[in-house]
Protein backbone atom coordinates (compact mmCIF):
# COMPACT_ATOMS: atom_id res chain seq x y z
CA UNK A 1 0.00 0.00 0.00
CA UNK A 2 2.75 2.54 0.97
CA UNK A 3 4.49 1.75 -2.70
CA UNK A 4 1.61 2.54 -4.34
CA UNK A 5 0.68 5.75 -2.51
CA UNK A 6 4.09 6.69 -3.43
CA UNK A 7 3.66 6.15 -7.12
CA UNK A 8 0.40 7.95 -6.43
CA UNK A 9 1.79 10.95 -4.93
CA UNK A 10 4.66 11.38 -7.58
CA UNK A 11 1.56 11.99 -9.95
CA UNK A 12 -0.14 14.48 -7.94
CA UNK A 13 3.23 16.26 -7.66
CA UNK A 14 3.50 16.01 -11.74
CA UNK A 15 6.62 13.44 -11.93
CA UNK A 16 3.78 10.90 -14.05
CA UNK A 17 2.42 7.61 -13.01
CA UNK A 18 4.29 4.21 -14.99
CA UNK A 19 0.78 2.01 -14.56
CA UNK A 20 3.42 -1.00 -15.38
CA UNK A 21 5.01 -0.54 -12.02
CA UNK A 22 1.69 -0.10 -10.48
CA UNK A 23 0.49 -3.65 -11.97
CA UNK A 24 3.51 -5.29 -10.60
CA UNK A 25 2.78 -4.05 -7.43
CA UNK A 26 -0.74 -5.18 -7.69
CA UNK A 27 0.27 -8.91 -9.30
CA UNK A 28 -0.66 -10.42 -5.94
CA UNK A 29 -4.27 -8.83 -5.60
CA UNK A 30 -4.77 -9.95 -9.14
CA UNK A 31 -5.84 -6.96 -10.10
CA UNK A 32 -6.94 -6.09 -13.68
CA UNK A 33 -6.40 -3.17 -15.39
CA UNK A 34 -9.47 -1.43 -14.45
CA UNK A 35 -9.39 -2.66 -11.00
CA UNK A 36 -5.87 -0.52 -11.17
CA UNK A 37 -6.98 2.64 -12.55
CA UNK A 38 -9.39 2.77 -10.05
CA UNK A 39 -7.68 2.29 -7.03
CA UNK A 40 -4.90 5.14 -8.31
CA UNK A 41 -8.12 7.16 -8.67
CA UNK A 42 -9.51 6.62 -5.76
CA UNK A 43 -6.09 7.36 -4.00
CA UNK A 44 -5.44 10.18 -5.74
CA UNK A 45 -8.82 11.46 -5.07
CA UNK A 46 -8.32 10.68 -1.09
CA UNK A 47 -4.54 12.40 -0.82
CA UNK A 48 -5.43 15.40 -3.01
CA UNK A 49 -8.91 16.10 -1.24
CA UNK A 50 -6.97 15.85 2.00
CA UNK A 51 -4.12 17.87 0.74
CA UNK A 52 -6.87 20.52 -0.32
CA UNK A 53 -8.49 20.91 3.05
CA UNK A 54 -5.63 20.75 5.38
CA UNK A 55 -6.42 17.50 7.16
CA UNK A 56 -3.71 15.88 9.44
CA UNK A 57 -3.13 12.84 8.92
CA UNK A 58 -4.49 11.78 12.64
CA UNK A 59 -8.04 12.80 11.38
CA UNK A 60 -7.67 11.08 7.65
CA UNK A 61 -6.57 8.07 9.67
CA UNK A 62 -9.39 8.20 11.71
CA UNK A 63 -11.88 8.68 8.53
CA UNK A 64 -10.67 5.87 6.96
CA UNK A 65 -10.57 3.80 9.69
CA UNK A 66 -14.49 4.61 9.56
CA UNK A 67 -15.24 3.69 6.19
CA UNK A 68 -13.92 0.50 6.28
CA UNK A 69 -9.83 0.43 5.27
CA UNK A 70 -7.78 -1.71 7.54
CA UNK A 71 -6.02 -0.36 9.55
CA UNK A 72 -2.67 -1.00 8.60
CA UNK A 73 -3.43 0.42 5.10
CA UNK A 74 -5.08 3.04 6.65
CA UNK A 75 -1.26 3.61 8.62
CA UNK A 76 0.81 3.26 5.77
CA UNK A 77 -1.40 5.90 3.26
CA UNK A 78 -1.29 8.14 5.90
CA UNK A 79 2.40 7.89 6.75
CA UNK A 80 2.94 8.72 2.99
CA UNK A 81 0.27 11.62 3.22
CA UNK A 82 2.05 12.92 6.11
CA UNK A 83 5.39 12.42 4.07
CA UNK A 84 4.53 14.46 1.05
CA UNK A 85 1.94 16.88 2.46
CA UNK A 86 3.87 20.18 2.61
CA UNK A 87 4.99 19.57 -1.30
CA UNK A 88 1.56 18.07 -2.35
CA UNK A 89 -0.35 21.21 -1.13
CA UNK A 90 2.15 23.59 -3.22
CA UNK A 91 1.37 21.42 -5.77
CA UNK A 92 -2.23 22.25 -5.64
CA UNK A 93 -1.73 25.68 -4.80
CA UNK A 94 0.82 26.25 -7.90
CA UNK A 95 -1.75 24.33 -9.93
CA UNK A 96 -4.63 25.68 -9.19
CA UNK A 97 -6.80 28.93 -10.92
CA UNK A 98 -4.63 29.46 -13.26
CA UNK A 99 -5.62 32.47 -15.88
CA UNK A 100 -3.82 33.29 -18.66
CA UNK A 101 -1.71 36.46 -18.99
CA UNK A 102 -2.20 39.38 -21.70
CA UNK A 103 1.37 40.23 -23.06
CA UNK A 104 0.36 42.88 -26.02
CA UNK A 105 -2.57 44.70 -26.96
CA UNK A 106 -2.44 47.02 -30.29
CA UNK A 107 -5.46 49.05 -31.75
CA UNK A 108 -6.00 50.96 -34.77
CA UNK A 109 -9.20 52.93 -36.25
CA UNK A 110 -10.58 52.81 -39.32
CA UNK A 111 -13.28 55.12 -40.56
CA UNK A 112 -14.76 54.06 -43.22
CA UNK A 113 -16.45 57.15 -45.83
CA UNK A 114 -18.68 55.09 -48.65
CA UNK A 115 -18.24 51.60 -50.40
CA UNK A 116 -18.73 49.79 -53.17
CA UNK A 117 -22.84 48.98 -51.83
CA UNK A 118 -23.36 52.48 -50.01
CA UNK A 119 -22.64 56.12 -51.08
CA UNK A 120 -22.36 57.34 -47.77
CA UNK A 121 -21.38 55.26 -44.99
CA UNK A 122 -19.48 57.51 -42.41
CA UNK A 123 -19.14 54.90 -39.73
CA UNK A 124 -15.74 54.26 -37.63
CA UNK A 125 -14.18 50.59 -36.71
CA UNK A 126 -11.70 49.83 -33.32
CA UNK A 127 -9.73 46.75 -34.25
CA UNK A 128 -8.36 45.29 -31.11
CA UNK A 129 -5.28 42.71 -31.49
CA UNK A 130 -4.59 41.19 -28.47
CA UNK A 131 -1.79 38.42 -27.55
CA UNK A 132 -2.27 36.55 -24.78
CA UNK A 133 -0.26 33.83 -22.88
CA UNK A 134 -2.11 30.56 -22.23
CA UNK A 135 -2.50 29.23 -18.89
CA UNK A 136 -2.13 25.76 -19.44
CA UNK A 137 0.47 25.92 -22.50
CA UNK A 138 1.93 28.86 -22.18
CA UNK A 139 2.09 29.45 -25.67
CA UNK A 140 1.11 32.91 -26.95
CA UNK A 141 -2.33 33.36 -28.62
CA UNK A 142 -3.09 36.10 -31.23
CA UNK A 143 -7.30 37.43 -31.22
CA UNK A 144 -7.79 39.97 -33.34
CA UNK A 145 -11.93 42.04 -32.58
CA UNK A 146 -13.14 44.53 -34.85
CA UNK A 147 -16.24 46.44 -32.87
CA UNK A 148 -18.10 49.51 -33.82
CA UNK A 149 -17.79 52.28 -32.25
CA UNK A 150 -20.58 52.12 -30.24
CA UNK A 151 -19.81 48.25 -29.17
CA UNK A 152 -15.96 50.04 -28.44
CA UNK A 153 -17.76 52.54 -25.89
CA UNK A 154 -19.63 49.68 -24.47
CA UNK A 155 -16.34 47.40 -23.84
CA UNK A 156 -14.52 50.41 -22.35
CA UNK A 157 -17.31 51.39 -20.16
CA UNK A 158 -17.46 47.81 -19.00
CA UNK A 159 -13.81 47.24 -18.50
CA UNK A 160 -13.28 49.85 -16.22
CA UNK A 161 -16.51 49.09 -13.96
CA UNK A 162 -14.27 45.64 -13.56
CA UNK A 163 -11.09 47.64 -12.87
CA UNK A 164 -13.05 49.40 -10.14
CA UNK A 165 -14.24 46.44 -8.72
CA UNK A 166 -10.98 44.67 -8.74
CA UNK A 167 -9.49 47.60 -7.34
CA UNK A 168 -12.19 47.85 -4.37
CA UNK A 169 -11.51 44.38 -3.39
CA UNK A 170 -7.37 45.07 -3.31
Amino acid sequence: MKLLCAHVLKDLLGEGIDYDKIAKLTADAKFESGDIKASVAVLSFILSSAAKHDVDSESLSSELQQLGLPKEHTISLCKSYEDKHTALQDKLRETSLRLGRLEAVSWRVDYTLSSSELREVNEPVVHLKLQAQGAESGSTETNVVSLSADKFRVLLSELKQAQAMMNALQ
